[in-house]
């Protein structure tokens, strides 16, 4: 993932790409193979799942780091140097990583909540819930895409002294994802049906997919412009302790506690709770975009400012 992340955002988007899709065909052919017992394989079930990601993620990562050496990308570096670095250097990567890396966790502490009060409405309530969130994952994919070319591109910009262009690319790039996400929401509405019939589940819980199917293709704009102005704007502006506590509000003094009086207190169905759950999602937007618009959050983290000129690297010795 680190690999890719930094190919990326130097602008190599089609190694990781390839390598991606390579694993991920050989995983499901694996897979395929094992859960089912085929060409004279043991039939392992889940196990057999389990052991297709493996090897795919084991195969993935050798392939890439054996192009990232045979191409002799930016990140062919002797490894030993990979481990040398100055404190300044140090300080200077935590104090705009850490916030983004705590963010994450707590998110997940704060989604696992979610699921939490979910499972104690009913299995049937949580079996919809994890079956609609596949759904969310499949036409998220998208959206990610487009989150981490906005992040390249913003983050391109700004280093580039273009901050300007910066926040138009993110405008541009959350317009785009917004138009994009109401066309999905569409598509989830109108094929409800046809995805549930895919399952065989009770007809309460296939109620509640219903209901959460609704709620997701009327709300999935909003995730998605959410997701285009933190991950695209500010956090490759370097604004990521703005953009933790944002997340951080949200979800513990909104979606959470919404959740719980969704769930215990109103004793909502599901997909009730679920719409609740989606406040945080309405009180972040309102907070990001006053932000976005405040272009407080373009902050230079490649130029050095102040007392001491920047660098100039005129040779690939001094670039390295």
């Amino acid at each position: 993932v680190s690999y890719s992340s930094v190919l990326r955002s130097i602008t190599q988007v089609a190694l990781p790409m390839i390598v991606t899709v390579l694993a991920l065909a050989l995983k499901a052919v694996i897979a395929y193979l094992l859960i089912f017992g085929i060409a004279g394989l043991p039939a392992l079930g889940v196990r057999g799942a389990a052991l297709g990601t493996c090897i795919g993620r084991i195969f993935e990562t050798i392939l890439l780091l054996i192009l990232v050496y045979v191409r002799k990308t930016p990140l062919a570096a002797n490894p030993i140097s990979l481990f040398r670095f100055n404190r300044p250097f140090l300080f200077k990567v935590l104090k705009t990583s850490m916030p983004a890396a705590l963010n994450e966790v707590l998110w997940s502490v704060g989604i696992t909540s979610y699921n939490a009060v979910y499972a104690r409405i009913g299995t049937d309530a949580i079996a919809a819930v994890n079956i609609n969130a596949t759904i969310e994952d499949l036409m998220f994919v998208l959206f990610i895409g487009l989150g981490n070319a906005c992040s390249v591109m913003v983050g391109n910009k700004i280093g580039a002294g273009g901050k300007d262009s910066a926040f138009e690319y993110g405008r541009r790039f959350t317009i785009l994802g917004v138009a994009a996400a109401l066309v999905g929401g569409v598509l989830v509405f109108s094929m409800r049906e046809v995805i549930i019939d895919w399952y065989r589940i009770s007809p309460s819980a296939a109620d509640s997919l219903r209901g959460l199917m609704l709620v997701y293709a009327l709300s999935s704009w909003l995730k998605v412009f959410n997701f285009m102005l933190f991950i695209g704007a500010l956090r490759a502006g370097g604004d990521t302790r703005y953009a933790m506590f944002t997340e951080l509000f949200s979800i513990w003094m909104i979606g959470v506690p919404s959740a719980l009086i969704g769930g215990f207190v109103f004793h909502l169905p599901v997909y009730g709770v679920y719409a609740m759950v989606l406040l945080e999602e309405a009180v972040k937007a309102v907070i990001i975009f006053r932000r976005f618009l405040s272009r407080k959050w373009i902050h230079d983290l490649v130029n050095v400012t102040g007392d001491r000129a920047p660098v100039a690297l005129s040779t690939p010795e001094a670039a390295s």
